[in-house]
């Protein structure tokens, strides 16, 4: 059996070039989450993965929106930390218990906006891009624009990254995120 167990690593163990990433993390929100620690196993990967949050975090989309964004790709991909994480963020945005429960259930939100936005980014996952029909239209009508069609790609990149890492190199849950635990079904 190979052995998936990475180091959660700190700042001081880590790669030496892994770190501005982690002590950027850790400026930006207090804490080094525990996959961006195992991340740093890979300079590559960790570096990556915060440049592109970054930028993704500029983005258009509200706090909340960005967090049902990242909480469907994390629910697609079926992976346990970013579930916890992403529901506890979500719930920390605004975002309604009831809207993430119904994406931890694989079902959409009540409110429009955020069910369009939670059903195109399903869609562009599970059809590996090839959106047509009802999903992208529904996200046009909901009152997304074209632009955000192709921000939901960057959020996708983001999440691919913490959720493919996650599921490889499952780190320990945080105290803060343990109210959301999560497993798939």
């Amino acid at each position: 059996m190979t052995d998936t167990h990475y180091a959660v690593h700190s700042i001081e163990s880590a790669p030496e070039q892994s770190r501005p990433a982690l002590l950027g993390l850790k400026q930006r929100f207090g804490l080094v989450p525990n996959l961006a620690a195992t991340m740093a196993e890979s300079p590559t990967l960790v570096n990556n993965f915060v440049a592109a949050l970054m930028g993704f975090s500029g983005g258009t989309f509200t706090p909340g929106e960005r967090q049902v964004l990242l909480l469907t790709n994390a629910v697609t991909n079926q992976s346990a930390w970013a579930v916890a994480f992403h529901s506890t963020a979500a719930l920390g945005e605004g975002v309604t218990a009831d809207a993430v429960a119904a994406i931890r259930d694989g079902r959409l939100p009540a409110e429009p906006k955020l069910a369009a936005l939670s059903r195109f980014t399903r869609s562009l996952i599970e059809s590996r891009g090839h959106v047509r029909g009802k999903a992208l239209d529904a996200f046009l009508a909901a009152g997304f624009t074209r632009a955000q069609v192709l921000e939901v790609i960057a959020g996708l990149a983001v999440s691919v990254m913490a959720n493919y890492a996650g599921n490889v190199a499952p780190p320990p849950l945080e105290a803060p995120f343990q109210a959301q635990v999560w497993a798939a079904k």
